[in-house]
């Protein structure tokens, strides 16, 4: 019996996946492999208990999703192996004392969503050239955001303008926790005239995917999202990790630890597929005309 700890919700989290990777290792669920699923809802408050369930429960292996999973189930045992799935750095994060050799019991896959901030900085001003003053949005409870904020600020440093008076891109950050924050957040950055928006991919947004799609089409603000599924159900444009990749990268690295092999012997596994997706009937709402070389460049062009 292994478990699997999610801040999230079921619609969040690639499940399938998860269990595609498990049985590349010749581990079925129902067959000779069990899953203890728990799900935080979203709320924080609850992954000290259910973490603790699965503790108590002695699985083989808790299968951490997110960033609060993971530092919820390290903190409550040494001894369990413990595979985190994350979009954060984990080492500066304390998940693991290195990338080569973690140590301990914990092992796991990362995104590494802070770094991707730049890339869809400059994505985003491909799309927009003109474009000079940027929003980003951010949930101040989150790990690493000083580290994404740094690298959207040395990016816009960077990246020149195709004028003949040659300036920097400006980038203004809005923090929003709540629903009433996000809608602050958005008054704020129309009144301030931001030209475009970049939406961290933290989970929290993602709960909140729908209202802040809302706003971003009642604002008439071209967004940059960091999951296909804010494309999919209507925002301008995403840039992020495969949806699948890492889940089933989870579930591989859970086999091999229910193989024999010690977590902290296992590297760090970073995800290397990311896929552009561009929604072109948004872009057409926003009077927006996509470049072909984005097309071009884009993983997936959705009419």
């Amino acid at each position: 019996m292994i478990g699997h700890l999610s801040l999230g919700t079921p619609a969040q989290s690639d499940v399938s996946a998860f269990r595609k990777g498990l049985s590349e290792m010749a581990y079925v669920e129902g067959r000779n492999l069990a899953i203890e699923f728990r799900w935080g809802q979203n709320d924080r408050g609850r992954m000290q208990e259910l973490a603790a369930d699965l503790v108590r429960r002695r699985v083989a292996v808790i299968a951490a999703a997110g960033t609060t999973a993971p530092l919820t189930a390290k903190a409550l045992t040494s001894t369990i192996p413990i595979v985190f799935q994350t979009g954060i750095d984990p080492v500066q994060s304390g998940f693991v004392a290195s990338l080569n050799r973690p140590g301990g019991n914990v092992t796991g896959i990362t995104t590494e969503d802070s770094e991707l901030g730049a890339k869809r900085l400059g994505l985003l001003h491909a799309l927009l050239p003109r474009a000079e003053r940027f929003a980003a949005l951010m949930d101040p409870g989150s790990h690493n955001v000083g580290n994404e904020i740094a690298a959207l600020q040395m990016a816009a440093a960077e990246t020149f303008l195709p004028r003949p008076l040659v300036g920097h891109l400006q980038v203004e950050v809005f923090y929003a926790g709540t629903n009433a924050e996000i809608d602050t957040a958005f008054a704020s950055l129309v009144q301030k005239r931001a030209e475009a928006l970049l939406v961290r991919p933290h989970s929290l947004f993602i709960n909140r995917r729908a209202q802040i799609l809302a706003l971003a089409a009642r604002h008439a603000v071209p967004a940059m999202y960091g999951r296909r599924a804010d494309v999919e159900h209507g925002g301008l444009m995403s840039y992020g990790p495969n949806a699948s990749d890492a889940p089933r990268q989870l579930g591989i690295y859970v086999g091999h630890i229910l193989k024999g092999e010690k977590p902290g012997d296992l590297p760090i596994v970073r995800s290397s597929k990311f896929e552009l997706v561009i929604n072109l009937q948004a872009a057409k709402l926003l009077g927006i005309e996509v470049p072909p070389t984005l097309i071009a460049v884009a993983d997936e062009v959705i009419e």
